[in-house]
């Protein structure tokens, strides 16, 4: 049966933080829900935590996909693996998803919200739907996991992984709608950190903004997805605040948002072809 016993690595105030290599061992054991778990990233997260012997509950749209990771995490060492297939603009996922895991294991340890709608690279259309969609999937889904698994958390006291994005801090062209549900994370999740230290309780929240990440084809001014998923578990276990990552890329991109952001803004322009971005 799924390990029972919690020492939390850290809370809403201040501890002792652990190593790296600590703070994977302490995942032993540990019931732990990924969110977009079928490719990219999110499969990559689901391979490392089975190698540290988690209990895992994936989930993402595509069964079949899901099916073969779950495979791979049982090959690879998970103490557990099952899976919950489904789209997250669907009301009634979230709650089927932590009533899974609470029947399942009686308990959470950590759940890490990385799943992601399809929006296209292009001008804005004016299609709000498109829009009022996308904030269903990207966010809506992301604030009703939380707060369904809230409860359980408190009791184990656990952590939150928001997998958020740099489009979340820094506005460029031809994202509009995809930004907007990054920002909205942000706003969201931050607020939240604070209300559970003002109320003293032991749920860490960790945002994760990313840079340009290699989750397809190869590309050299791409970072690996493997290193990328084990940064985001990493920061999820030592109860982190945020993760920047790439970390140079990342932070040197929001330095100069805060002194020059219209400087900012115009070489974010500069670095477009515009001959390949359509309109719709």
């Amino acid at each position: 049966s799924p390990q029972t016993t919690h020492t939390p690595l850290c809370g809403a105030g201040s501890c002792s933080v652990p190593s790296l290599q600590h703070s994977q061992k302490m995942l032993r054991g540990k019931r732990v829900i990924v969110t977009g778990a079928s490719s990219g990233i999110g499969e990559q997260m689901a391979y490392h935590l089975a190698r540290m012997e988690a209990h895992l509950l994936l989930t993402a749209r595509t069964e079949a996909k899901l099916q073969k990771v779950v495979e791979r995490c049982l090959e690879l060492g998970a103490a557990s693996a099952r899976y919950i297939s489904g789209s997250m603009d669907s009301p009634s996922l979230p709650e089927q998803v932590l009533r899974e895991a609470e029947n399942t294991w009686g308990g959470l340890d950590m759940l890490i919200l990385n799943h992601i709608g399809q929006s296209s690279f292009s001008y804005f259309s004016g299609d709000v739907g498109h829009v009022r969609k996308l904030m269903e999937t990207n966010f809506v889904s992301y604030v009703a996991l939380a707060t369904a698994a809230l409860p359980l958390l408190k009791e184990s006291e656990g952590s939150i992984v928001v997998v958020s994005s740099i489009a979340g801090r820094i506005a460029g062209p031809f994202t509009a709608p995809y930004s907007a549900t990054k920002f909205a994370l942000d706003g969201f999740f931050s607020s939240l950190r604070q209300e559970l230290i003002i109320d003293k309780v032991n749920v860490s929240i960790t945002l994760c903004i990313l840079g340009y990440i290699n989750t397809g084809k190869p590309s050299p001014a791409h970072s690996p997805k493997e290193e990328c998923a084990l940064e985001i578990i990493r920061a999820g276990a030592l109860r982190r605040r945020e993760l920047h990552y790439p970390a140079r890329a990342v932070g040197t991109a929001l330095l100069v948002r805060s002194i020059a952001p219209e400087l900012l803004d115009s070489l974010v322009r500069s670095s477009y072809r515009l001959e390949n971005v359509r309109r719709t």
